[in-house]
């Protein structure tokens, strides 16, 4: 690779990375409408999973918010810069939000079930997936809006449209 791809895409997904905050902010907001009507308690699943990578070990009872709030940015803030090289290279708009949606519920599920802190989806109430859906689908259409915005496809190739 050049040095001027190895720029745009850094560059791209520094933009992302900015993105996935405006998008964390947003699906953040949506969070405590829904709780507000739903009164749906905060999940500390996000921190004690962090806990758990640092070595720690939560039990089920805490309750660190500095800590949830560091994965939950972190997190946001990482699957951005995803987005942000996304856009650059022509992976946009509405089919590449939803494509991140699924990056983001698979990257929690991921981390949260590997800690052994979270359960597999399969096993929750319906209306508990259909919430965490909906919010990890207002963070990624979000952070994909702005990412598209701010970054131009500047990387997008013609080559390799077939598949032989």
């Amino acid at each position: 690779m050049t040095s001027d791809r190895i720029a745009t895409l850094r560059a791209a997904a520094t933009a992302g990375a900015a993105a996935g905050l405006v998008g964390v902010a947003a699906m953040t907001l949506a969070e405590k409408v829904e709780q507000a009507a739903t009164h749906r308690p905060n999940s500390y699943v996000p921190a004690r999973a962090l806990l758990t990578l640092v070595g720690r070990n939560p039990s089920e009872g805490d309750t660190p918010a500095t800590w949830n709030h560091a994965m939950h940015w972190g997190t946001g803030a990482v699957l951005g810069a995803l987005r942000g090289v996304w856009a650059v290279t022509g992976i946009r708009g509405p089919r590449a939000n939803a494509a991140h949606t699924v990056v983001r519920l698979a990257f929690d599920q991921t981390v949260e079930n590997a800690t052994g802190v979270g359960a597999p989806p399969t096993t929750w109430p319906s209306g508990e997936r259909r919430v965490d859906f909906a919010h990890k689908a207002v963070y990624s259409f979000v952070t994909g809006l702005v990412a598209d915005r701010w970054v131009a496809p500047r990387l997008e190739s013609r080559r390799g449209v077939t598949s032989h």
